[in-house]
């Protein structure tokens, strides 16, 4: 069965890259660690490995093509005794198309969110606190220990 070989993305930022050299051509035997292309991204040049093993039965993207999107095909490897331009035909064809299915209506007797409690009472005065009650750190409307009078 033909494996389709991915632009793989090789930063978290990566989005499209140059395929700058291949190292195998087509009909080579690679095997899972062998170095496959040479992929330059927005930040360095990194070489791209195979992670299966198999032949390389054909090249989709030419060596020096700019702005190569992520996930797109770039070669097709086959086993042995594969049709090699069957199996980049295949993977040239688009995949069917899911069916979309419709978004989800909202239930009819769902209730509204309950509302959220608010931070400040709406009994408490209206009021700024005292400086004392700043420094000490209590919450106002409290009374900070040091101006309560003495007994």
């Amino acid at each position: 069965m033909a494996t389709e070989i991915l632009m793989p993305a090789l930063s978290p930022t990566m989005e499209e890259g140059t395929l700058a050299k291949w190292l195998v051509k087509e009909g080579d035997t690679v095997s899972a660690g062998d170095i496959l292309a040479e992929i330059e991204t927005d930040k360095a040049t990194m070489e791209f490995e195979a992670v299966d093993e198999g032949i390389l039965g054909k090249i989709l993207i030419e060596a020096g093509t700019d702005g190569v999107k992520v996930n797109t095909p770039i070669a097709v490897l086959v086993e042995d005794g594969e049709d090699a331009d069957a199996a980049a035909a295949q993977s040239a064809s688009p995949a069917p198309q899911a069916t979309k299915t419709p978004p989800p209506r909202p239930r009819q007797n769902q209730r509204p969110p309950r509302p959220r409690p608010n931070r400040i009472s709406p009994k408490a005065p209206n009021y700024a606190p005292a400086p004392c009650a700043r420094r000490c750190g209590t919450p106002w409307p409290r009374r900070c220990a040091a101006t309560t009078p003495s007994s």
